[in-house]
């Protein structure tokens, strides 16, 4: 009997060892992707720059302030629009490192090819 005790003490000893020398999860991969709200506005987005880190998942918050607008960047396969008055998030993570230009998706007046937002991209 004494020795079954024993034997149980040791396995339950073991166990807890084993429980307390499991390594914390890296919290940093399971938070949410950073969020970067930008406004849309003739003819100007808000911030004008924005600066990421190549392969860091984000999203993108892009209101638009009066009429239709959108986000185009060619090189990192963005192109969406937003209509009149509402917000969509766009999520992404550049695959690539440099200075890109977004443009805006959805003619929105005079000034429409002016209105750009600089991409810095970090490697």
């Amino acid at each position: 009997m004494k020795f079954r005790f024993a034997q149980l003490c040791a396995s339950a000893a073991i166990l807890a060892a084993s429980l307390l020398s499991i390594q914390p999860v890296n919290l940093r991969a399971q938070s949410a992707p950073r969020r970067i709200e930008i406004s849309a506005k003739r003819f100007t987005f808000s911030p004008g720059e924005i600066t990421l880190k190549k392969g860091e998942p984000v999203v993108i918050v892009l209101k638009s302030e009066d009429v239709a607008h959108g986000l185009a960047v060619k090189e990192l396969g963005v192109n969406v629009k937003v209509p009149k008055g509402q917000t969509i998030e766009i999520p992404l993570t550049p695959d690539k490192a440099g200075d890109f230009v977004a443009h805006c998706a959805s003619f929105c007046g005079s000034g429409h090819g002016s209105m750009k937002l600089t991409l810095h991209v970090q490697g």
